[in-house]
């Protein structure tokens, strides 16, 4: 009888494998690879090495809970001299000892994602026996031709996969303020903490073997986690409000990055983290699916629309003052964001394959639940409205109509002309390999008043927006227009400009107001207010009417977005025309400097210098820096000053880094206290080999 073939040791080459699947972070005390693309292992027997014509290897490598065959995700593949076939295969690498055996194992493309069991059955004549050969997690592989993420650029696949940190978009359409992320996809826990949001997801505790074996779709994957970032149906991510009351949780402008978010949700019991608004739900599901191996990448749409009816129109309601009446669901949000994703779409009719828009920000309910898309960005560009999922609703997003009504004294309304606000401006994201932005508007929408953006509005229904602007003429034109950047408690002069291009001299009523905002258009406390009854405007004449707005009036009402909205209502009382303009402003906030002391190597100490000037007139009371940085930082670091500064003064902090792996990596610095909120810097810093 045959010696019994004994497994004495499996070595999963964590390091090797590590490299080849770009998973190094996270190999460093389990296998995590990428499917489609085969890993080895190196097998250790006792006593005698395997023997082809003697020994029969099988292996069984199982996915969840219900592992079966004809749901993907139980497999059962024998050894072979060289792999043959797409599926699941092992094939023979080399065998220089006796005891020792190196195998490829190939996965398939479009094999369920997340964690697998490895077992491994000998069979040496009559006898046979089994071994576990350990566990490994099967992610996404964007760098495999037949995988559904592929992505044919290696500059991409680091940008929109491997990159930990990044910049989301804020401030208003005429100042584009970027602030710094850590999305930390790659950290300690990140990994786990994201397939444990996929099996608490309710279609998992629903049915556990149909939700894994359906994992093998990235487009079922996002809509899971657009639904698991909120937790609005279930036990997700995150809490969202904009009241600006924040004082049981945190404040959404206070975050850094997602690692915190995540951790804190981890450690919660899943409990929702408070509180999110939309840029910290995109930022999460970004982190999220970057983890899982889709690539994606944060967006921000200026003046979006939320059209609730889905007739993409957004109608307001205003008094004489050009204010807002009511409780008005559908509004122009200053900013929103959301995020993209990577991947084909079989789904769909041809050409609607790459980028798909996807929103986590619970806003309204898709199949039944608080998710949205993923939705063709090519899709929406053509005004396909029919396409999956949740179409109209993005469409009207960077599309919809905007009509404005005036109350007037005869209790009558009265449309008004709205130059100021077109819906889907300057949509950004960042930059492949650069800290720059990229305006991307052009793959949501055709250039205004182009031929092909009538033929997309046509097919949406929409043609009334180009009929109407036609119309609408008065021969009167008004912005709200700056002669300067604006910081942070600086008195400052905005200016109605205003061009008379008539022959005639028009008799007018200026109203102008200032009111605090966030960015979802939500109005706060008046800043400032204007009112001149007789303002005459000659025949093509152009006139500035300047309107001060004041530190001591705006500095207490301001919330973390730091927005002020200039309305200004221009009524010509003989032609009974209405004309509005609207501006948002966004204030500066001081700068944060920082400074690395060292020298940026692997594994050697650092110390980070961070520094910032009131810029205010008052003393500046229960300051704090907060500071994270993947690969920089084990963990989140707050440092809370006991002292107040005073108007001019400049404070100094330091903190210890260390750089654990070698490469760009990005320091992110979050300044708070009394009278300054949301405060950002960054710093990349570029660690080398010791």
């Amino acid at each position: 009888m045959d010696e019994e073939l004994i497994l004495e040791k499996c070595d999963m080459e964590l390091e090797a494998n590590g490299l080849d699947h770009h998973t190094t972070d996270l190999c460093r005390d389990r296998l995590v690879v990428r499917r489609g693309q085969p890993f080895r292992l190196t097998l250790h027997f006792e006593g005698r090495g395997y023997e082809p014509k003697v020994d029969t290897l099988s292996f069984t490598a199982e996915n969840g809970p219900d592992p079966r065959g004809d749901a993907g995700t139980r497999a059962r593949f024998r050894l072979k001299k060289v792999a043959d076939g797409p599926g699941w295969t092992a094939s023979v690498v080399d065998q220089e000892e006796d005891s020792c055996l190196t195998l490829q194992i190939s996965t398939p493309p479009n094999a369920p994602v997340g964690p697998y069991r490895l077992n491994l059955e000998i069979s040496s004549g009559n006898q046979g026996s089994g071994f576990p050969l350990g566990h490994f997690i099967l992610l996404f592989n964007a760098w495999c031709p037949e995988d559904a993420v592929h992505m044919p650029s290696e500059e991409e696949r680091q940008e929109y996969i491997l990159t930990q940190q990044g910049f989301i978009y804020q401030g208003s359409s005429r100042f584009i303020n970027s602030i710094p992320w850590n999305f930390g996809q790659f950290e300690d826990g990140i990994l786990d903490i994201c397939l444990a949001l996929l099996d608490i997801n309710p279609k998992c505790l629903q049915n556990a073997g149909q939700d894994c074996s359906s994992r093998t779709s990235p487009i079922y994957i996002a809509r899971v986690v657009s639904n698991m970032v909120n937790c609005n149906d279930d036990q997700g991510v995150l809490l969202g409000r904009w009241d600006n009351d924040y004082k049981d949780g945190i404040s959404p402008t206070s975050w850094l990055g997602s690692v915190d978010i995540l951790q804190r949700w981890k450690n919660s019991g899943y409990s929702p983290v408070k509180y999110g608004q939309c840029w910290v739900f995109a930022a999460v599901a970004c982190t999220v699916l970057r983890c899982l191996g889709v690539p994606t990448r944060v967006v921000t749409n200026y003046n979006s629309a939320h059209d609730q009816n889905s007739n993409l129109i957004i109608e307001y309601y205003r008094n004489e003052f050009g204010e807002v009446q009511g409780n008005n669901n559908e509004m122009i949000w200053n900013y929103h964001c959301w995020v993209e994703s990577w991947m084909t779409r079989p789904d769909l009719e041809p050409g609607y394959d790459g980028w798909q828009a996807l929103d986590p920000t619970p806003q309204e309910k898709s199949e039944g639940t608080y998710c949205c898309g993923p939705v063709s960005v090519r899709a929406i560009k053509e005004g396909d409205l029919k396409t999956k999922y949740d179409a109209p609703f993005v469409f009207a997003e960077v599309n919809a109509e905007v009509v404005d009504w005036i109350l007037q004294e005869d209790g009558t309304m009265h449309k008004s002309i709205n130059r100021s606000t077109v819906v889907g401006q300057n949509i950004s994201t960042k930059s492949l390999g650069s800290d720059e932005r990229e305006d991307i508007t052009l793959n949501y929408k055709y250039p205004e008043g182009s031929p092909e953006e009538k033929r997309v509005l046509t097919r949406a229904n929409l043609m009334n927006k180009l009929e109407e602007k036609d119309k609408e003429e008065m021969g009167v034109d008004m912005r709200i227009r700056v002669n300067q950047r604006m910081n942070m408690g600086s008195d400052f002069d905005v200016f109605a400009h205003i061009a008379n291009n008539t022959s005639k001299t028009h008799s007018c009523r200026l109203r102008l107001r200032a009111r605090a905002v966030s960015y979802n258009g939500v109005m706060g406390p008046e800043c400032a207010t204007k009112d001149l009854l007789n303002l005459t405007l000659k025949p093509f004449s152009e006139e500035d009417v300047p309107f001060r707005i004041l530190y001591k009036n705006y500095g207490d009402w301001l919330t973390g977005s730091n927005l002020i909205k200039v309305r200004g209502l221009l009524v010509d009382s003989n032609t009974n025309s209405y004309l509005l303009a609207e501006r948002d402003l966004y204030l500066e906030n001081p700068e944060i400097k920082i400074r690395v002391l060292g020298e940026p190597k692997q594994n050697r100490k650092l110390v980070a210098e961070v520094s910032l000037r009131n810029p205010l007139t008052v003393s500046l009371l229960d300051c704090t820096f907060t500071l994270e940085g993947a690969g920089l930082l084990n963990s989140q670091k707050m440092i809370l000053l006991s002292e107040p500064v005073k108007p001019g003064e400049e404070i100094k902090v330091r903190m210890d880094l260390l750089p654990l792996q070698v490469g760009r990596r990005k320091l992110v610095v979050n300044f708070e206290c009394d009278k300054l909120k949301a405060v950002k810097g960054y710093r990349n810093i570029i660690i080398g080999p010791r």
